[in-house]
């Protein structure tokens, strides 16, 4: 998890508006003979340390004005749904945020998705349904297939894996066997937790469980921990991100035999970057051009990029459906 940093919500928006955005200037048009405003304002919640932040924000701020060829600023929110306030306000016209606030700022400001998040290769990720008995939930006998990112070969079945191949992670798949989890003990991470819960939690009742009366819900904290009590056999069903069995190797070595994946839930969306409607159309497009090649223009840059939001790239493949999708996931949980 992200640390809250600098300043609060209230401060956010009172912070951006000393950044102001005039529209009065003569810098290039676009097709609809629009103005570039003197001035755009990035707000994102780094991963760095606050008083970092300004090393943090300067070379991509840098990189974009000087491209642009006008001011664009850094400003820090505490949390993501800061950042979708202060775009909604227009004290933002850009935000770097997560897809649950994504989401919400194409709803509530008709916010325009225009890149996705990286991380090792990948704009998004399954939660996987991990079983120590898979005697009842596989319908073939489990393979192994490589987890390339780790270098370890792990087990997998139902046809969610090529065997002997480099495994993909890519769901949903395999998901009727959630049917067959009806008494069982089922590890569940926090109610927040998209891989951990909220995923597997549609997915089984969608399967026709009921979530609240056919399974004994094990509660644990973290990914790991949903690993092993699956491994420790606390549990007879667990979930976790893909694939989250690497994470406990040092402590269960044994963990390909003794825990099988079977099944991927729906894409979990990475977040990414949304603008603001007002902006013209051609200073979108440049925008946009910028930020996906920032972290191939320099060695700099692409530590900038990883130090500053965990990201390996942006992309402007946006799959907006999976953002769409994790709405409506959303959606079930918000009471």
């Amino acid at each position: 998890m992200r640390k809250p940093l600098l300043i609060t919500s209230l401060g956010l928006v009172a912070a951006l508006a000393l950044a102001g955005c005039s529209t009065d200037t003569d810098a290039p048009s676009g097709d609809d003979e629009t103005a570039w405003p003197e001035s755009i304002t990035i707000s994102l919640v780094p991963s760095v340390e606050g008083e970092d932040l300004a090393e943090a924000l300067d070379p991509l701020t840098a990189y974009l004005s000087e491209n642009l060829g006008i001011d664009v600023k850094g400003v820090v929110a505490n949390d993501y749904a800061a950042t979708v306030e202060a775009l909604g306000a227009d004290q933002s016209q850009v935000i770097i945020t997560d897809a649950g606030s994504l989401y919400n700022a194409i709803e509530r400001y008709d916010a325009k998705l225009v890149l996705r998040d990286v991380r090792f290769g990948a704009t998004s990720y399954a939660a996987i349904a991990v079983t120590n008995n898979p005697d009842k939930y596989c319908a073939d006998e489990p393979a192994l297939s490589n987890y390339a990112a780790s270098g370890i070969q792990l087990s997998y079945c139902n046809g969610i894996e090529e065997a002997g191949a480099d495994a993909k992670g890519v769901g949903p798949a395999g998901l009727d066997a959630l049917a067959k989890v009806s008494g069982a003990n089922v590890a569940l991470q926090a109610a927040t937790s998209p891989a951990g819960y909220q995923y597997p939690v549609v997915a089984m009742r969608e399967a026709g469980i009921d979530t609240d009366a056919d399974i004994k819900q094990i509660p644990v904290e973290g990914n790991n921990n949903a690993i092993l009590a699956v491994y420790n056999g606390d549990a007879e069903v667990g979930f976790a991100y893909w694939d989250a069995r690497t994470t406990v190797t040092s402590e269960a070595p044994d963990i390909a035999e003794k825990v099988v994946a079977f099944a991927y839930t729906d894409m979990i969306p990475n977040g990414g970057v949304a603008v603001s409607s007002s902006l013209p159309a051609d200073l979108v497009k440049k925008l946009s051009e910028l930020m996906d090649g920032y972290a191939d223009s320099s060695e700099e840059a692409a530590t900038v990029m990883f130090d500053l939001v965990g990201l390996s790239d942006w992309t402007n493949k946006t799959a907006d459906e999976e953002i769409t999708r994790y709405g409506e996931i959303l959606a079930e949980f918000s009471n």
